[in-house]
């Protein structure tokens, strides 16, 4: 199976200049833990519920004048809709996560590919494997 039949198509970026609060808001709203970052029409980092806990309030820093910049994950772990969802699954548990940006070929971010979605596209036993990987502790 290829990325693209797994994927959620369609995905809403969010500048690194917005603010914690209504990053909250969305992921609330959208019932969604993780929004990809975009600037001058380019991916440039991801911002999940955990980077605004730890990077922000654990941190002790004042939230309010705190942006997506300031916590958001700068390395970008992305998937091709040209790729195997086997693929998909080995790069997840080599870097331990969750969530992937979904890049087409003309390099634009065309949807996610979550641990949910793979679970309704894999075999239990691929889709244990990756749960498994992801929620082992990090190095």
């Amino acid at each position: 199976m290829q990325i693209s039949e797994a994927m959620h198509p369609g995905v809403r970026w969010i500048s690194p200049d917005t603010d914690l609060r209504t990053v909250a808001h969305i992921m609330k709203d959208e019932d969604i833990g993780a929004l990809p970052v975009g600037e001058n029409d380019r991916l440039i980092g991801m911002v999940t519920d955990r980077d605004i806990a730890l990077r922000a309030f654990a941190n002790g820093h004042d939230v309010a004048s705190l942006t997506v910049r300031d916590v958001m994950t700068k390395e970008i772990v992305f998937c091709r809709t040209s790729e195997s969802l086997e693929d998909a699954i080995r790069l997840m548990e080599e870097k331990k996560i969750r969530r992937l940006p979904v890049i087409n070929e003309d390099k634009r971010m065309v949807g996610m590919l979550s641990l949910g979605d793979i679970s309704h596209s894999s075999s239990r036993e691929l889709t244990g494997e990756l749960l498994k990987a992801v929620s082992s502790h990090h190095a």
